[in-house]
């Protein structure tokens, strides 16, 4: 995993520094809504700004199938970062040929270039060489910083990065660094968090994780096909019938690798998901027959927590309850407090990631609290089930 290059290692000063981001933002009535992508940005653009480099950025932006589409110009995000960086983002209307190539002649060192979406081209999403060349073509060094969108074999998260010396901006070093240290050299005993609604959708997440960690606390959704393939009731709760027998082999190869996998004990009851309705909290083997667990229940919110006091390392994807609901969101915002109280205390590395999990750690204000928050969404995600991610696997040497 050490095997990557970061910017520290090779040679950027007065270079045209072709900088992979992610600027695939979320946009409202033309606007930039949330920057928190451009922001994250800012370490590397700092870095490379005073080492006087030409920093030409390569985005995509949406899904304009291949082809030009103006409701997928990455024009408004540039201003977006421009006010964000303090200083002129220049934009060009294309990411290659003449257009790309005569507005890098013109921008001036330690300056930023944003180029025109990469999805423009239908060499992005093939990985075609040949339009990686064109892009090669415009710069001296590849710097990919959208660890985001390291799980696509594109051409300028994958090709590129094999024609041209390559290394990983500051942000992918942070998620790197990080994600190393919970999963593939973690401290034990190391405690992953796992909630959402399915077990089809994280199915490879749970196979990998039984193998990786000491204890596997699950919520959601998920929890209830558990405890229904213990032969629990679950009343009117959301769960998956039909994966029962997969939801019992997990718990066998569990038990064969030594993780405990923990469920809840008792969990918040209510007749239908709707905020501020009437709740009761009962033991999962009492959830009556017309009503759904929608949360884990308070007396298993504090075991998870007492728990949590014995790791050394805590990985967390997936709300425990319907969250976004008062009061569904107890047990996941007691759960998160106490990971961030640990982590301040420096008894625990934490790190979490994927989309409903950052909402889940905002809502709970704990965000900057933990070790490392990825807002990698789908690669942070392969990650956790032990998948190689092309844009990654490209930066490794040797």
């Amino acid at each position: 995993m050490s095997g990557f290059q970061t910017i520290d290692q090779i040679s950027v000063a007065h270079k045209i520094v072709l900088l992979r981001a992610d600027l695939n933002v979320p946009m409202k009535d033309g606007a930039v809504s949330d920057d928190a992508r451009l922001t994250r940005l800012l370490p590397t653009l700092r870095d490379l700004s005073n080492a006087k480099a030409k920093i030409i950025i390569l985005s995509h932006f949406g899904r304009p199938d291949r082809q030009r589409n103006e409701k997928y110009t990455l024009r408004p995000v540039a201003a977006a970062l421009q006010k964000i960086w303090g200083h002129p983002v220049a934009f060009a209307d294309d990411c290659i040929g003449d257009t790309a190539k005569n507005a890098i002649a013109a921008l001036p060192e330690g300056q930023i270039l944003v180029l025109e979406n990469t999805r423009f081209h239908a060499g992005e999403e093939t990985n075609d060489k040949a339009f990686a060349k064109q892009l090669a073509e415009l710069g001296d060094v590849y710097v990919n910083d959208a660890f985001s969108t390291a799980h696509r074999a594109h051409a300028s998260t994958e090709a590129l990065a094999h024609l041209l010396p390559s290394a990983a901006g500051r942000l992918m070093q942070a998620e790197l660094t990080a994600l190393e240290k919970a999963l593939s050299n973690p401290a034990h005993p190391v405690a992953a968090l796992v909630g959402g609604s399915k077990i089809s959708t994280k199915l490879d997440l749970l196979e990998n994780l039984v193998t990786k960690t000491d204890i596997l606390v699950l919520g959601g959704g998920m929890a209830n096909t558990f405890l229904a393939a213990q032969g629990i009731n679950v009343g009117k709760s959301l769960y998956e019938a039909d994966m029962l027998d997969t939801a019992r082999a997990i718990a066998i190869r569990a038990t064969e690798k030594n993780c405990r996998i923990v469920l809840p004990t008792d969990v918040v009851v209510a007749p239908k998901l709707q905020a501020d309705i009437d709740t009761q909290n009962v033991p999962v083997t009492a959830i009556p027959a017309d009503q759904m667990a929608l949360d884990v229940g308070t007396q298993s919110a504090q075991d998870i927590c007492e728990l949590l006091k014995t790791c050394k390392t805590v990985v967390w994807n997936g709300p425990l309850g319907a969250f976004e609901f008062a009061p569904f969101d107890h047990a996941t915002v007691t759960v998160a407090q106490a990971v961030a109280a640990l982590t301040k205390q420096g008894k625990i590395l934490s790190v979490a990631g994927g989309g409903d999990t950052v909402a889940a750690l905002t809502h709970a204000g704990v965000t900057d609290d933990f070790s490392y928050v990825s807002t990698a969404g789908g690669a942070f995600l392969e990650w956790m089930e032990g998948k190689t991610l092309p844009g990654v696997a490209a930066l490794m040497r040797g």
